[in-house]
């Protein structure tokens, strides 16, 4: 099903998404975005760098070939989302081939390094002849291959008239391999190849480290749309039943939904009574009761009974298919965050083109041949290759990531970190998030023995969600079941049974908690002799981490879809203000008020119904318990029954700004002094490649510091 095309608010207008994988940097967002719309026929182009798409209202006559050409035109390859499978396959293809060439290029670095041992050591004549060539038959190969990343994109960009930061790059590695060949062919002292290859190796290690935070930043809505049914028996006219494609159901049909069946499309009850589990739109941890005339939802899971459905939405037109368009439509909002090494990034190619043509014509003139003017120009190139500058941010995510991850959380984006680090408001969802989003029996205490024994005989028997939980607190305090006969479960209406020759029942309560949707009454005889409760209880470090969060100046407040009476004990014990019964959109609404009121929001929620305001909040974490969408929609994961791995988080994101802050200062002081002597002349191409290796592990080193920030 492709929910990626559809009308735009002016009919005159369709709206079309497309897989870009080669967007890099905040120059190719400019590009793109001010470049499309150049072409009459695209009126708005909107980029969104985390998933590396690009979406375009256009006027109905402009086809799929003119749209396709209008990204080639800016040197970039575009892939129509839900037109094929290259759209899933292009941004992984790219990841492996990256791994790849990390691999290929540090194993010949390693080798060649050896070689050039006894060439520094003092090898001369035919001996340092055969290592060159030796390193050369390594580095060759290996610049071919590895380099294909850079090589390809530089290629795009001149050949469309425009210029990158792989320009520079492909120019300065090839530059020194062609060098290396000539002295290796007229038996020169000096060779470059391990110049080369290790200038690939960093450079590929910063794009690849960044590679892998991005790709764990996609799929959220793929995930959504997994909830769907994937079809439905739908009831002919003459009586008989066929099975229709979810794709295919048509608003009028009437669908035959059997008990633990998810539903196929929207519509309302026609015949029967169950119950729905709503989670996936309102958060309620209960089943609801749903009857005749009851309106029911694509995606939502049918209980307990069989029922018939009229089919009133199909396809894109379902709530499902809305909280999927709004969870990418809000991630659209985050295309514009610009990361830091992207803006510096961004001058970086005409500064080094300057500054090595400037290096290669002073020489010139002051007398130099072109052989040592080449030399100091591609020293020039090498020495400012933006290894430490690429490096600066992925490797300070990478590592507080990982420190996160010993505490339980897991980082999805790099780019998060950044946004982690601004927030100034939480926003919770109470059921799944700020509770453990599972009923918990609160008065077992209460009920005599033999009540408890009777009690957990019925609760196994039965497949409803108190039954189960109800097995768990029995047995959780060593109760063993009675003995019992006949069991039998009646949906909607609880288990029946026989014990010692009298009739038990478990199901809804009739006297005071009559209505309750968290609790089940005992039955001896019709008499009621015990009544369990149940509570979604608070995570234990919930009030403490509530506490941190407010220590570190971020206010929180609950956003939530179940009934004010279920919240409200919630936001009393914490302390907290609550908005109660909302819908996704309306979640979405009330991150939107407290962004435009100058607000940073955290978003923290578990459901599908949260993916929206999961993807639109300024940073946004789940719990490890949450739904696959709820998961894929957020930045963070964090995993167990503690809330204070959110808080643990807030400080390392801040912290991680603060190193990576630093890890740019480091970079551009080592250029500010290695720029001049690379211009000087006094730095040769070997030199260069290890000054900028020594500023690349300078880098590293101190994003390693992140390790004792939760320690």
């Amino acid at each position: 099903m492709n929910v990626m095309t559809r009308l735009a608010p002016d009919a005159a207008l369709i709206e079309r998404d497309f897989a870009v994988p080669d967007i890099r940097c905040a120059g190719c967002i400019s590009k793109l975005e001010q470049g499309l719309v150049r072409d009459a026929r695209i009126k708005t182009a909107r980029v969104n760098f985390t998933e590396k798409r690009v979406h375009l209202s256009c006027t109905a006559d402009a086809d799929m070939p003119d749209l396709l050409g209008a990204f080639t035109s800016l040197g970039f390859e575009a892939h129509p989302i839900g037109e094929g499978p290259r759209e899933v396959d292009a941004e992984a293809a790219s990841s492996r081939e990256l791994l790849r060439a990390v691999a290929v290029a540090g194993f010949a670095m390693m080798n060649i390094m050896l070689l050039s041992v006894s060439v520094w050591s003092g090898a001369a004549g035919v001996t340092r002849d055969l290592f060159h060539w030796l390193s050369a038959m390594i580095a060759l190969p290996t610049i071919a291959y590895a380099g294909r990343p850079f090589f390809r994109s530089a290629w795009r960009a001149l050949r469309h008239g425009h210029t990158n930061m792989d320009v520079p790059i492909s120019i300065g590695v090839s530059l020194a391999t062609a060098l290396s060949l000539y002295e290796t062919a007229t038996h020169g002292p000096h060779a470059y190849f391990d110049s080369a290859v290790m200038l690939l190796f960093f450079l590929l290690c910063g794009r690849w480290l960044d590679s892998v935070m991005r790709d764990r930043a996609r799929g959220g809505v793929t995930a959504l749309l997994r909830n769907m049914g994937t079809g439905a028996m739908v009831l002919q006219g003459d009586g008989k039943t066929q099975w229709v494609d979810a794709t295919q159901l048509q608003p009028g049909m009437v669908m035959l939904v059997a008990a633990g069946e998810r539903l196929a499309a929207d519509g309302v009850i026609v015949l029967g009574a169950t119950r729905i589990d709503l989670s996936l739109l309102t958060g309620e941890s209960a089943p609801q009761q749903a009857s005749i005339d009851d309106v029911v939802h694509a995606g939502t899971l049918n209980m307990e009974s069989p029922v018939r459905v009229r089919v009133t939405a199909a396809g894109t037109d379902t709530a499902i298919a809305d909280i999927a368009r709004l969870m990418g439509e809000a991630s659209q909002g985050k295309s514009r965050y610009v990361r830091i090494a992207d803006r510096a990034a961004r001058l970086y190619a005409p500064a080094v083109h300057s500054l090595a043509l400037a290096a290669f014509a002073g020489w010139m003139i002051a007398g130099a041949g072109w052989h040592e003017a080449l030399l100091i120009a591609v020293a020039v190139l090498i020495i400012t290759c933006p290894c430490a500058l690429g490096l600066a941010v992925p490797a300070a995510q990478i590592v507080a990531a990982g420190a996160l991850m010993k505490r339980g959380v897991l980082i999805k984006d790099g780019s998060a970190l950044e946004r982690m680090a601004e927030v100034d408001r939480a926003l919770i969802d109470k059921t799944g998030t700020l509770t453990l989003g599972r009923p918990v029996a609160s008065n077992l205490h209460e009920i005599a023995p033999d009540h408890q024994a009777l009690l957990l005989a019925l609760a196994q028997a039965s497949r409803h969600p108190l039954s189960a939980a109800l097995t768990r607190d029995l047995g959780a305090l060593g109760v063993s079941p009675a003995a019992i006969e006949a069991a039998q479960e009646t949906p909607g209406f609880g288990m029946a049974a026989v014990w010692k020759g009298r009739p038990v029942t478990l199901g809804r309560p009739q006297g005071a908690d009559a209505g309750s949707e968290l609790a089940t009454e005992l039955c001896i005889e019709d008499a009621p002799v015990a009544t369990v409760r149940f509570a979604d209880a608070l995570r234990p470090d919930a009030l403490p981490a509530i506490a941190a969060l407010q220590a570190l100046g971020v206010d929180a407040m609950i956003l939530s879809g179940d009934r004010t009476a279920a919240v409200a004990p919630v936001a009393r014990t914490l302390g907290l203000t609550a908005l109660t019964g909302l819908s996704p959109q309306d979640k979405l609404s009330a991150i939107g008020r407290q962004a435009a009121a100058g607000h940073k929001v955290l978003m923290i929620g578990d459901g599908l119904n949260d993916g929206p305001a999961l993807a639109a909040g300024h940073a946004s974490m789940a719990p490890g318990s949450a739904s696959d969408v709820g998961k894929n929609a957020s930045d963070c994961i964090f995993l167990g029954d503690r809330l204070m791995p959110v808080a643990d988080t807030i400080r390392m994101a801040r912290q991680t700004q603060a190193v990576v802050r630093q890890n740019f200062m480091l970079a551009i002081g080592y250029n500010v002094i290695a720029v001049p002597l690379a211009f000087a002349g006094i730095v040769t191409p070997l030199i260069a490649a290890i000054a900028m290796s020594g500023s690349s592990l300078i880098v590293v080193g101190n994003a390693l510091r992140l390790k004792r920030t939760l320690t």
